[in-house]
């Protein structure tokens, strides 16, 4: 029979008496490191609902439906999906959408629907066919960023009719009824429409 080396005695001695390297979560909280990543927490007032999170969040955890006739998108995330990877973090395009908590990452629960968060958006949709544009938030935001140069596109000029008050609410909300002509140039259309009477024009 060979006996214990000295260094075995030593190192089953001294992890004896040596307390567990783990913390006592959850009995007691736990602080993560600055680093940490936790769970997204949306700034709604910053998210502008441009669906950037959804096309890159790998576990699919955000899912998105549009509503054109109430003109309202549904942004859902489902929290028992996500793994924390930061993705809509890094690439929102406001920068400040989303930002990870270091300090919420404790999500375990028995009931599921308590994962589940849905953010509501008002959608703008083309006068003509009803397409899906894109958000109202989204298209302020571009404008934002583009400054003096928005004016260049008839979309913009005409959405923001509510933000500047260019004109009275009577004066445009009149929806096309006599097929795409010129004057709808300064409507409210999707691309596919805009270019149907560009190539009236060239015709």
């Amino acid at each position: 029979m060979r006996y214990p080396k000295l260094r075995e005695l030593k190192e089953a001695i001294v992890s004896l008496v040596t307390p567990p390297a783990t913390t006592k979560f959850p009995y007691k909280p736990h602080i993560p490191a600055p680093a940490f990543r936790g769970k997204p927490v949306v700034n709604d007032a910053e998210c502008v609902g441009c669906l950037t999170c959804s096309n890159v969040c790998p576990s699919g955890a955000i899912t998105v439906s549009d509503d054109a006739v109430q003109k309202i998108r549904t942004i859902t995330r489902d929290f028992g999906k996500c793994i924390f990877c930061g993705q809509c973090e890094a690439y929102c395009i406001t920068a400040k959408g989303v930002i990870l908590s270091h300090t919420i990452f404790d999500l375990s629960t028995f009931q599921k629907e308590s994962l589940i968060e849905q953010q509501h958006k008002e959608l703008i949709v083309c006068e003509h066919c009803g397409s899906v544009i894109t958000t109202r938030e989204h298209l302020h935001y571009i404008y934002d960023k583009l400054g003096t140069r928005a004016w260049s596109s008839l979309l913009t000029l005409r959405a923001l009719n509510t933000r500047l008050q260019l004109a009275g609410e009577e004066e445009t909300s009149t929806p096309p009824g006599d097929g795409l002509r010129r004057k709808d140039m300064f409507r409210i259309l999707c691309p596919n429409c805009m270019r149907n009477i560009q190539v009236k024009l060239l015709l």
